[in-house]
């Protein structure tokens, strides 16, 4: 996420990070990276909700639970397209 936010930053400068959105091997290294992060943050999640059930948390955690795991989904998904264009554009 920070060097989404470092680059989205630098963009509104002109300046470019071709390495993050780039097909070559850094690139897809780097999206391999954070789609391997996305999938660990997906299982936390999972665990968050487990472990809230387990301990009785109060209902208005399943609203935030439910929330964050769309977003981590949502997250994975747009990561892994990215992930799959970039190997596609390849060759």
């Amino acid at each position: 996420m920070l060097m989404y936010l470092v680059s989205w930053v630098l963009g509104m400068f002109g300046v470019a990070m071709p390495f993050l959105h780039d097909n070559g091997i850094v690139g897809i290294g780097i999206s391999m990276v954070i789609v391997v992060v996305a999938a660990l943050n997906l299982v936390l999640d999972f665990d968050f909700i487990e472990q809230g059930q387990a301990n009785g948390a109060p209902k208005s955690l399943e609203w935030y639970a439910a929330f964050g795991l769309l977003v981590t989904l949502v997250w994975l998904y747009l990561e892994t397209l990215r992930l799959l264009a970039k190997l596609q554009s390849r060759d």
